[in-house]
């Protein structure tokens, strides 16, 4: 008799088209809005700044902030691309590129070695790595400005990359190290019988294999060079060796009430990470998270 009664009152809903209320759909509900909330928040930075960018400079107070501008210029990224912002730009470029080649070449081959050749050295190795990781970068400012300076380094472009080559290192050993791990030995112990050196099975088999964490490591490392601020404060001095992020420093300086012209500036520097971020966060959250989950 209860069947039949509940049979006719769902009956009776779908023929007035009516569902029942969910809670599970409530639930489901409130991640999004969290999510749609925390878009916004970090959203809203990246378009305050284009759209006070754009703005002339005598209607930055005038204004309202999170409005387009009434009359929209292009005269602050012209007056910043003609204060040397293509220089800075290429050296920035070049230190980036020239650290993360570095940085992925040395560190494929030390996880190879950690992962495929099990001895005492390459252990004791990989806890120096691990080991490198818990140094803040802080730390080490002092010693690290003595031994450019002894190299006759300082003031170059060089003297940015050897410290972010030697500080991006070692967590891109320990993600690479973890999908290296996860081949399996199979493949590795048939291309040794037959007769393949290790720099062919790394060209051959660890190298396509491994395609994502090194992904993962170039856009996480690439993150990091091109928004590094304390190395090209320190050491170095010249404006012809300046880069992004400390220019902006002098861009400051420079345009002290000119906003706009400095928001024109933070976006130009900003846009290729934003960008490297959009087309690679897939792969570098995938990427890490993998490699912190094993």
């Amino acid at each position: 008799m209860r069947a039949s009664l509940s049979s006719v009152e769902t009956v009776a809903q779908q023929h007035h088209g009516k569902r029942p209320f969910r809670w599970n759909r409530l639930w489901e509900m409130i991640p999004a809005f969290f999510g749609l909330v925390w878009l916004v928040v970090a959203c809203y930075p990246i378009l305050y700044m284009l759209l006070t960018s754009l703005r002339p400079q005598a209607d930055f107070f005038t204004n309202i902030p999170w409005l387009p501008p009434t009359h929209p210029t292009l005269a602050n990224y012209i007056n910043v691309l003609q204060n040397d912002f293509g220089l800075y730009f290429v050296n920035t470029m070049f230190v980036t590129v020239l650290s993360i080649l570095l940085i992925v070449v040395i560190s494929l081959f030390a996880a190879y070695s950690i992962s495929k050749i099990n001895n005492r050295f390459t252990q004791v190795v990989f806890s120096l790595f691990l080991f490198g990781l818990a140094i803040p970068l802080q730390a080490t400012i002092i010693p690290i400005y003595a031994m450019i300076t002894s190299l006759h380094l300082y003031d170059t472009l060089f003297a940015l990359i050897l410290p972010y080559v030697a500080f991006g290192i070692p967590l891109s050993v320990l993600v690479l190290v973890t999908y290296i791990r996860d081949i399996p030995k199979e493949l590795h112990e048939s291309m040794l019988l037959d007769g393949a050196g290790h720099f062919r099975i790394l060209r051959s088999l660890v190298l396509p294999l491994s395609r994502p964490a090194l992904l993962t490591v170039t856009i996480y490392e690439t993150i990091q060079v091109w928004n590094g601020f304390l190395f090209p404060l320190v050491l170095t001095q010249s404006p012809n060796v300046r880069v992004l992020s400390l220019s902006l420093w002098s861009f400051q300086g420079q345009f002290t009430t000119n906003v706009p012209a400095i928001l024109a500036a933070v976006f130009l520097s900003a846009t290729p990470i934003i960008l490297l971020y959009i087309f690679g966060r897939r792969q570098l959250l995938g990427g890490l998270v993998a490699g912190f989950s094993k």
